[in-house]
Parts: C-alpha cells; structure tokens; sequence
C-alpha cells in the first residue's frame, strides 16, 4: 500500500536532478501538472501513468514491480499545498508526506519525498493532455452502449 500512495502522490512531485533542473514552488508545480497526463518511474520499480485534477483528484494506473497495472483513483483533496510543498493526504494514514518538486525539462519533473533524496519517482508528459487514462467501464457494457445508440 505504501508503494501505490507514493507512485499515487508522485503525480505531483522530485530529488537529486541535473544541473539544468529547475526547483518548483507548490504553485509552480500545480501550474505545470494539472490536467496533463504523465508517465512515471520511480525508485522502487512502480510505474504507470495519470493525471492530477483541479481539485487534486488524482487518477491513473500503477503497476508495482512486476505486477499487472490496475486503475487507482484517490480523492478529491489527496494533493494539497502545505508551507510551499505539494502534500498528499490519505485517510488513515499516520502522517501527510510532502514532495519537492523540480522541473528537469520541458516535459519531464522528478518529485522526492521532502528531505528523502534517496525515494523518488521520474515523470514525463505522455502527451494529448485530454488524453482519457482509464475506464472503468467493462468493453462489453462499452460495446452495448455503442450498438444501443447505432440502432
């Protein structure tokens, strides 16, 4: 569970970048993330791909290690910004871990874990920001639909 929270709240987050790297206020960062679709890799082998909503919403798929990718989709509220750091709040967890966020280009950030250079996740734009990530709509309901409304 630890895992999926950290690749989840890594939409929004960055550590040891290169030069060229470019430090991000919280406000910064949301600027440059919202609504665009990006794909990650992070330390621990977890990647996958989604999106961070205005009201920091968060929704994508995930896949740890190995594993199959699955659908993860965390509230309204998960990310906020607390004292210029980008946050995430899960329910029942014990603390609320924030994230320095550094744009290293155009395209592309890398979020850490505050003061934790050694847990991060690397992210790049996926492109077509209205791209849809996931559905959780089956094909065949998806397909009943379709022919519904061709009749």
């Amino acid at each position: 569970m630890r895992s999926i929270l950290f690749a989840a709240l890594g939409f929004a987050v960055l550590a040891s970048a290169p030069a060229a790297a470019q430090q991000l206020t919280a406000t910064e960062a949301r600027t440059f993330v919202l609504g665009r679709v990006f794909s990650f890799n992070c330390f621990e082998g977890s990647k996958g791909s989604g999106r961070v909503y205005p009201d920091g919403s968060v929704a994508g798929l995930i896949s740890l290690r190995d594993n199959s990718p699955r659908f993860v989709h965390l509230p309204p509220n998960t990310l906020r910004v607390r004292e210029e750091k980008v946050c995430g709040f899960v329910k029942g967890m014990t603390f609320e871990p924030c994230f320095d966020v550094v744009k290293t280009g155009a395209n592309t950030f890398r979020g850490t874990l505050a003061g934790v250079q050694t847990m991060w996740c690397d992210f790049v734009s996926a492109g077509g920001d209205r791209q849809q990530v996931a559905s959780r709509r089956s094909k065949s309901k998806t397909r009943g639909t379709a022919e519904a409304a061709a009749e």
